[in-house]
């Protein structure tokens, strides 16, 4: 049986895909296996679903609140993530970014795009929800700010996003970060270790 694809369901706008983004180098190399990366609008996902942000969905549980932050420390810690900076823009509206995503896998400079973006997301603590700010960085990233955004109004470049979007319910997504090994669905960045073990339950198949 053939690995099937593995998909890392992802909006810049959530910190726990930015701990993923940050961990999937680790698991392709002792996989041999390479994530595919599908950007998804989180808010649109979350109006299919009837679903909301962690933190207003728990804003009034305190104990919930000190747990999730816990939790958050004890990842940093674990993986070495020491550049992990809380975006004081948070929660930040991702539309433009994530078009952006979508563009620049059309003009073939997703990945570093990809790791620009999270980067000034969860790093260096930029509002990318506005655009001189987003030309900035990219720029500063050594990338062609310009042409990446002026794509990503292109009525195809939006469509793309709207149907990964809406493909990511139909799946059975409800947020990010999501995985799919195949059609099997994880949820978080506390399920990785499960992702990674199902990868191994098929390559150990295929030997």
């Amino acid at each position: 049986m053939q690995t099937p694809s593995i998909d890392f369901l992802f909006d810049f706008g959530s910190p726990n895909a930015y701990f993923c983004h940050k961990v999937i180098p680790d698991i392709e190399a002792r996989t041999g296996k390479t994530f595919r990366y599908v950007p998804i609008l989180l808010g649109g996902l979350f109006k299919l679903t009837n679903n909301q942000s962690p933190a207003n969905a728990f804003a009034h549980i305190a104990n919930k609140r000190a747990y999730d932050a816990l939790e958050v420390e004890r990842f940093i810690k674990k993986h070495k993530l020491d550049q992990y900076r809380r975006n004081p823009y948070w929660p930040v509206n991702t539309l433009k970014i994530m078009r952006g995503a979508i563009a620049a896998e059309k003009l073939g400079i997703f990945d570093a795009y990809v790791d620009a973006v999270f980067s000034c997301m969860w790093e260096l603590e930029l509002d990318m929800s506005d655009t001189d700010t987003i030309l900035r960085a990219l720029e500063q990233a050594g990338l062609d700010g310009a042409a990446i955004m002026d794509l990503s109004q292109q009525s195809d470049i939006k469509q793309r996003l709207i149907d990964n979007t809406q493909q990511a319910c139909d799946r059975g997504a409800f947020g990010s970060p999501t995985f799919f090994v195949g059609d099997e669905i994880y949820f978080g960045k506390d399920r990785l270790a499960q992702v990674e073990e199902k990868i191994n339950e098929y390559a150990a198949t295929t030997r």
